[in-house]
């Protein structure tokens, strides 16, 4: 360790003396010429460094871009060896860092061998000689190196002076590499360094050419390696990726050029410091943050030195000066990128005059802090990618990112903080480069990749502890934009579980989202951007020219590219993504989050319509997306950004709320009169405030507006032909649903009463107005439907054979007791009239199964429908039989209550179900025999058993197949579907029940909707058509074919089939093309089976990660 001269505690005095020195540089009067000698021995001279020191800071720093001269603990270098005058610039710069830190200690690796060692040999001592230090420095010590690569040093041949610099840059890899992985909380100056004006040739007979050629070629070969170093420290981002080492290269080169052939005896004193005082002021200079107005040297005379201030209190780094390297530097004076670059053409560009108090009087210029909460879009996932490079989507281009990415500048990267950084440039928290989101260069970016809107809350606590423990963010009082985007990827998931996904939940995590932020983060304006309108991006994927690979979005975003176009699944998409912009909307205008002038939440529409960008030729353009067609690329983040902050400029309520990908959109400027960021209160809007709250319900009755209600002119021979006004009868077979079990309890002595007027199949109370039940829809097509039960009562009511309790074995019992009643009636006629039957069964054989596996088993199941489906065939004229699947049976698990009956009765009523433990092999086999029965089932009907007589048709009614529980407006199981035993359906679960049975009889079979839908609304029935005014089987639900008949070209002539001529001799390469074709077909089955199998499988796995499909 080096100990100062008296020489030094005379200037710490003279500094403690003139401590009360405002300016930031200090001018100083030139002296003779030993001017800014520090010499210990010539103690006649001035110390001219005046700078009022601020001590060190409060607390040791965490991060390297928050170190202050008078932090550095040890100062060292590399590349003295063989350079006397280096060696003076780094003892002037010891001297001035001891005025900051009396006890700053150096070290400088030396020794007899010491100069012949290269430059990563030596940086291996300096490692060696810290680490064999005592650790009295304690370890929150920071250190400065001072590495000077020596353009001198250079082997240089001619013709080979790319080789040259090429080998040293290399070198000064190695050592960044051995310092950054063993020398943590390290400040790296990189300096490169020249003495000598002409170039030494290695390969030259004397080592000289030319003093004009040699000086040329020294000058080139400077600013070569000087560019060198500068893509080396780009590229390899040691200035910033990390918070406890960086490396920052000098701006440009150092150095004193005395020629070779210098008269001067150059070992005196007088030269050595006369030639280093402008390369060790200017290094002086770039080692402090930049100002405003950086000083001259030299100015008249007088020599400044530039000293720190409480504005730029720290040694510079990239990040805290927004200094940028070689690599940026070229793109911000290069032309700007006309793709992904934008012009801001705003004048005014200044701050408040004091931080503002209130977020409805925020500037651009008062934020402070960048963050951003999200999915793929916002970590950039594929933004950087070639186009043809699908691999690379997986990275995830964070500097790129739209709002909140801060690679190099506006001119060529446009994303929201780099048009902040405009009007403030030491705004914090943007993303730089590539990462995922624990990574350094990621700050406040905690986007993940697939997140959903449940990833949110604990995305938003992350982000706050980070804000809390950065240095960087003054967290009470620095004005911080927090960007939210969510929802694509639910969108991707919703038809795998419309419950978890249902717009109530997603709305549900935003607004606990929101919630954490507003309660614990200060001075924050939030975008919450809206949900984009997802429907458009089908189009690239509708297109097979466009060459999209669509089986990569089969799995990654199934529930938006496989609906077919004008089936109900892509009508569910649309109107789930509408339903999850509308609950935004109604989140942010309820006013909750303005109950204090320091928060707020803005709701950014631009996303709300998409017009997709299109070639020349109509077609898609690719080139605003990732390879995938899914994530967006530079070009589209480019216009995201530029619609986030025009939606951020402009009043709300009169907000852009259409992004048109290809439209040419320019950066908009805060006026005169509207200078402030946007909000509820500086845009003079009211709140509509939360949506009113609907009266009470009733009863549950449902609206009809069919027009067409009229039966057959005749009456129909053919079930294919059956309208449903020429339904005459209704029956039911069935258990305790069917038989309406507890349908109207309020306590558990009224959950017996089986209400069977209100059954969902059967039911013919009152009418359809106040009660929904299939017999109440079909009377208003034939109110002479005759069979349907009413009130409460035990059977026989009407032809509702269901018995509460029953099991698929007491089926075919039932069914002998329907035909007798049929044929008992008078009121029947047996022959003539058609009869519809539902029948719903299996849901007690799964709550048992697990009690006795053979007897309930999936084959006796479809043996017992088998034989009741016979004698139905075998039996009755003119029937259609509504086959309901069963329910799945999973979900009921979900259905809580503190009550007795829901806590004691639901666990026995369905003991192989609901007591099972949660990802248990016995639930996993109870989830499989569920599956198994619907499966089964549907082969037993489709099978082609029952297709012989054209009175009688078996349909498969599937709204259960995906059962889905409902849920409130908060989320949770709605249990007014549920009788007081949580597990028996209420008065409304029967009129879901029978709208969704209703509804799927006129929808043709292989599209049916698989899933139920229970909300509440009066206007869900829907209505035969024009085209299809049948109820649908397997033979009508054909496509409709035009009534115009076709143009015979030759008359239809009866005729034996003409024998073709098979030859004897079988052509050679026949029997080569049979033998491959037979393999492949071979191979081909092989992996089908092996697939399938593997497919099964992951099913299994996969299943443990679903949320809630299953009922």
């Amino acid at each position: 360790m080096a100990t100062q001269g008296c020489v030094l505690a005379a200037a710490i005095s003279l500094l403690q003396l003139l401590s009360t020195a405002t300016d930031a540089h200090v001018p100083l009067q030139k002296s003779e010429p030993n001017r800014l000698s520090l010499k210990p021995e010539k103690a006649d001279d001035t110390y001219p460094f005046l700078c009022a020191s601020p001590g060190p800071s409060p607390s040791p720093p965490l991060s390297v871009h928050t170190i202050r001269p008078s932090d550095v603990a040890l100062v060292s270098a590399l590349g003295l060896s063989h350079s006397p005058q280096a060696t003076s610039v780094f003892n002037r710069m010891t001297e001035i860092l001891s005025i900051f830190n009396p006890h700053l200690a150096t070290l400088i690796p030396n020794g007899p061998e010491s100069t012949k060692r290269n430059l990563p040999q030596q940086a291996e001592d300096l490692v060696l000689s810290l680490s064999s230090r005592a650790p009295g420095e304690g370890d929150r010590s920071w250190r400065l190196l001072l590495l000077f690569v020596s353009v001198d040093e250079l082997h240089v041949c001619p013709g080979q002076e790319a080789a040259a610099v090429s080998s040293a840059t290399k070198k000064v890899e190695d050592v960044l590499t051995t310092l950054e992985s063993q020398l943590p909380r390290t400040l790296v100056r990189v300096v490169v360094w020249s003495e000598h004006s002409e170039v030494i040739h290695s390969c030259v007979s004397g080592g000289k050419r030319s003093s004009g050629r040699s000086t040329l070629e020294k000058t080139i070969l400077t600013a070569a390696l000087q560019e060198s170093l500068s893509d080396l420290l780009a590229n390899r981002r040691w200035f910033g990726e990390r918070d406890d080492f960086s490396a920052v290269l000098l701006s440009s080169p150092l150095g004193t050029y005395h020629t070779t052939d210098h008269s001067t005896d150059q070992s005196t004193d007088y030269t050595t410091d006369h030639t280093t005082d402008q390369p060790f002021l200017q290094l002086w200079a770039e080692m402090l943050q930049p100002m405003k107005d950086q000083p001259a040297v030299d100015v008249d005379g007088i020599t400044r030195i530039a000293c720190p201030s409480e504005e730029t209190p720290y040694l510079r780094t990239q990040q805290n000066s927004h200094f940028r390297s070689k690599e940026t530097d070229t793109e911000s004076t290069r032309q700007l990128d006309p793709v992904n670059g934008s012009e801001l053409p705003c004048v005014n560009r200044t701050p408040s005059a004091s931080p503002p108090t209130s977020v409805h009087a925020l500037r651009p210029a008062d934020i402070k802090v960048v963050a951003a909460l999200g999915d793929s879009l916002t970590a950039a996932n594929g933004a950087g990618s070639k186009p043809n490079n699908l691999l690379d989507v997986v990275t995830e281009y964070r500097g790129m990112s739209w709002s909140i990415g801060g690679d190099a500048n506006l001119t060529s990267v446009t994303t929201l903080p780099n048009i902040l950084r405009e009007f403030n440039p030491s705004l914090v928290g943007f993303s730089v480069g590539k990462g995922g989101e624990d990574s350094p260069k990621a700050f406040l970016n905690q986007a993940v990749p697939g997140a959903n809107a449940h990833d949110m809350p604990e995305q938003a606590r992350v982000l706050i502890q980070k804000m809390k423990n950065d240095s960087r963010i003054d967290y009470q009082n620095d004005w911080k934009v927090i960007t939210l985007f969510i929802g694509g990827n639910d969108l991707c998931d919703h038809c795998s579980d419309s419950v978890y996904y249902s717009s109530a939940n997603i709305v549900g995590r935003i607004r606990e989202t929101l919630d954490i932020l507003h309660k614990e983060v200060p001075r924050a304006l939030v975008n919450l951007v809206e949900v984009m309108y997802i429907v458009p991006l089908r189009e690239l994927h509708l297109d097979s020219s466009v060459k999209c690979p669509t089986w990569l979005l089969n799995l990654l975003c199934s529930c938006v590219v496989k609906p077919k176009e004008g089936t109900r699944e892509l009508e569910k998409l649309v109107d789930t993504n509408r339903a999850y912009q509308r609950g935004t909307r109604e989140l942010v205008d309820s006013g909750y989050y303005d109950t204090h002038d320091n928060f707020t939440v803005v709701l950014q529409p631009f996303f709300r319509e998409v017009v997709l960008p299109l070639l020349e030729d109509g077609r898609p353009d690719r080139s605003y997306f990732s390879p995938d067609c899914f994530h967006l690329s530079q070009k589209a983040h480019s216009l995201m950004a530029r619609a986030l902050w025009n939606n951020m400029l402009e009043p709300v309520g009169n907000k852009t709320s259409t992004y048109d990908f290809s439209a040419g959109l320019s950066l908009q400027c805060p006026s005169e009169s509207a200078p402030f960021l946007r909000t509820y209160r500086n845009s003079n809007y009211t709140y509509s405030g939360p949506a009113p709250t609907p009266p009470p319900v009733t009863n549950w009755g449902s609206d009809f507006s069919c027009e067409d209600t009229t039966p057959s002119p005749t009456i129909p021979t053919s079930v294919h032909r059956l309208r449903p006004g020429d339904i005459k009868v209704v029956a039911s077979l069935g258990d305790s649903i069917t038989a309406g079990f507890g349908a109207k309890a309020k306590n558990l002595l009224q959950l017996t009463n089986e209400e069977r007027g209100v059954s969902w199949c059967i039911g013919g109370d009152e009418s359809l107005d106040t009660v929904t039940t299939l017999p109440n829809i079909l009377r208003q097509f034939n109110p002479n439907v005759y069979g349907f039960s009413k009130g409460r009562s035990k059977r026989p009511n009407g032809f509702n054979m269901a018995v509460s309790g029953a099991r698929a074995e007491g089926i075919p019992g039932q069914v002998r007791d329907l035909i007798l009643a049929w044929k008992s009636d008078s009121k029947v006629d047996w022959a003539n009239d058609w009869k519809l039957v539902t029948l719903l069964i299996g849901g007690n054989d799964l709550c048992q199964y697990c009690r006795d596996r053979v007897a309930l088993s999936t084959q006796n199941y479809t043996r017992y429908l088998r034989e009741s489906f016979d004698m139905l065939y075998n039996e009755v004229p003119r029937v259609l039989v509504n086959v309901a699947e069963v329910l799945e049976i999973e979900d009921l698990r979900k259905v809580k209550r503190e009550t007795l009956g829901c806590q004691y009765l639901q666990p026995n009523l369905c003991p192989c179900f609901l007591k099972s433990g949660e990802n248990s092999p016995e639930l996993y086999e109870m989830k499989r025999i569920n599956r198994d029965f619907q499966v089964e089932t549907a082969a037993l009907v489709n099978g082609g058993r029952y297709d012989g007589r054209e009175d009688f048709a078996l349909v498969i009614q599937p709204f259960f197949q995906n059962s889905i529980l409902p849920v409130t407006n908060l989320g949770l199981p709605d249990l007014d579907y549920f009788s007081v035993d949580c597990f028996h359906f209420s008065e409304r679960g029967h009129a879901d029940m029978a709208i969704g049975l209703w509804n799927n009889m006129l929808e043709p079979v292989g599209s049916k909707q698989n899933y139920n839908n229970f909300t509440h609304d009066r206007n869900k029935i829907q209505c035969p058509t024009k085209d299809r005014p049948f109820i649908l089987t397997r033979v009508n639900s054909a496509p409709v074919v035009p009534t115009t008949p076709p143009v015979l070209t030759t008359p239809h002539v009866a005729a034996t089939p003409t024998p073709i001529e098979c030859s004897d001799a079988l052509p050679v390469w026949a029997t080569a093309v049979l033998a491959v074709t037979g393999l492949v077909i071979g191979w081909a089955v092989t992996w089908t089976i092996l697939s399938c199998r593997e497919r099964k499988s992951r099913k299994s796995a996969m299943s443990v990660e679903m949320k809630a499909t299953t009922f």
